[in-house]
């Protein structure tokens, strides 16, 4: 059967909710009015029959992350479905290509997504880097943490909005594959993202400067089952984070229990004990080079960090940067040559893992997604990707 695979028109946004709304679960809802699957920085292509029946679609989404302290051009893939009758056919892999292909030309070089399950984005050569986890934490352990005498405490405004976000983007240019929240996918004016939440929070030191804040929501109820779930909080000083933190344990009494996301490096942790917090709900991300060189180019390196090796890529999804090249590292900046002996040979799941410096080259090596090279090369590659580990505080 041939199959068609096109950008969405307006007369195929009915087929597109359906499609995604039986596969997702939420079929009972009717669509709502003025409803679309493209918008500012979406695009979303349909996989059509013959009989023109939708039978699968994906969404690129045009974003950033930040790497080595550099945003780097993201294809975030969404709202991946295929019609229930048509599975196994290979739809999946027919639109994800054609994705990949329209990403890269409109300039990403690496893509992300969160998967429900890895396999199928595997044999594509994503692979799991991640993961975006809320933990459970008694708000009675929250108590306990005392305020900071010189930090107070008020409710966000529409004026606190870019200070907030220069917290965020410190704290993201110093992580690995953090959102930028700029851009077409984040388009929300100060006024709708205070109004996302119950609470938005400030922090703000004895100078008056915004030094921290915490974006949260109180769930309903006050007896055993009331809750707290906090989407960021983010301290730049010792002060902030504490006293973001006590806040939080003021709802005890009514609100035992606070769900709170958190990285695995986050500074929350310095105030909590491991034991106190469970993992409420884990959401693994996957991320795949899209163009090599441009990926290399695009994200920051090691500032002292000198050296050349000599690389060889496998990849029949994007054959574009297949082969030989030469990685040289100088000064902070990457750049990704054609040619070299091809000393070390990486698959797309190997290449995706050491670019998020999600694996070192040893344990790509014993995953298979690594072969080639020595200690000194190991020892290049490691280096030049180590740093926090892979870190989203966004989910799409």
């Amino acid at each position: 059967m041939t199959y068609q695979v096109r950008p969405l028109g307006p007369g195929d946004q009915q087929l597109a909710w359906e499609l995604g709304s039986l596969a997702f679960g939420y079929r009972e809802q009717p669509m709502p009015e003025g409803w679309t699957s493209d918008s500012a920085g979406r695009r979303t292509l349909g996989v059509f029959d013959p009989a023109g029946r939708m039978v699968a679609k994906a969404v690129d989404r045009e974003q950033g992350q930040w790497f080595g302290g550099r945003v780097v051009p993201t294809s975030g893939v969404a709202g991946v479905a295929a019609a229930a009758e048509s599975r196994g056919r290979g739809l999946g892999r027919l639109v994800l290509t054609r994705l990949l292909q329209g990403a890269r030309e409109r300039g990403a070089v690496i893509s992300t997504l969160f998967d429900t399950t890895p396999m199928p984005y595997r044999a594509l050569g994503w692979e799991e880097v991640g993961a975006l986890v809320y933990y459970r934490v008694p708000s009675r352990v929250l108590a306990e943490i005392r305020f900071d005498a010189r930090t107070t405490l008020r409710p966000a405004t529409t004026a606190d909005i870019p200070a907030v976000h220069e917290i965020y983007r410190e704290v993201a240019r110093a992580g690995t594959g953090m959102m930028e929240r700029s851009g077409p996918a984040f388009g929300a004016t100060a006024t709708q993202l205070l109004a996302d939440y119950h609470g938005f929070t400030v922090a703000v030191d004895d100078t008056g400067t915004i030094v921290g804040y915490a974006s949260w929501d109180r769930g309903p109820g006050y007896d055993s089952n009331g809750k707290l779930s906090v989407d960021d909080l983010i301290g730049l000083t010792p002060e902030a984070t504490r006293t973001l933190l006590a806040m939080l344990g003021g709802w005890a009494s009514v609100a035992p229990t606070t769900l709170i996301r958190l990285g695995a490096a986050d500074p929350v942790w310095s105030l909590l004990a491991r034991s106190d917090a469970k993992p409420e709900s884990t959401q693994p991300w996957m991320l795949r080079v899209v163009d090599a060189p441009g990926a290399v180019a695009a994200r920051g390196w090691p500032r002292h960090l000198t050296g050349e090796v000599d690389l060889e890529l496998t990849d029949d999804v994007c054959p574009w940067h297949q082969g030989r090249h030469r990685l040289v590292l100088s000064g902070g900046t990457g750049r990704l040559e054609p040619g070299g002996a091809g000393t070390v040979r990486l698959t797309p799941r190997g290449l995706a893992s050491w670019y998020a410096g999600a694996a070192t080259p040893q344990q790509l090596r014993r995953s298979g997604f690594l072969t080639g090279g020595d200690a000194g090369t190991d020892e290049l590659l490691r280096t030049a990707t180590a740093g926090p580990e892979p870190t989203l505080h966004d989910y799409f």
